[in-house]
């Protein structure tokens, strides 16, 4: 049951548009391609392990350790379409 200018359903929709979001933005930051055998931040070698584990791995565990530490947490509320949202 929806309430105001929503729709039935428009929460449920909420959410599936926020989680595909999320899931979107997660498979574009994959490394793709060839991986490299040496870091390309810090020219370590990256071991076989990790190459094969992460295929089109780019940098070794510690640059990618800093970089996860930099990255930028986003919001994991999708507001876009919910005109109820919009007014509060």
């Amino acid at each position: 049951m929806a309430g105001g200018f929503a729709k039935d359903g428009a929460v449920q929709d909420q959410i599936d548009a926020t989680i595909e979001d999320a899931v979107t933005r997660v498979r574009d930051q994959l490394p793709r391609g060839e991986g490299l055998e040496k870091c390309e931040e810090c020219a370590a070698p990256i071991p076989a392990a990790r190459r094969e584990a992460v295929p089109g791995v780019r940098l070794c565990i510690t640059c990618q350790t800093e970089l996860d530490k930099e990255s930028v947490n986003v919001s994991g509320y999708n507001r876009r379409g919910s005109k109820d949202s919009q007014l509060r």
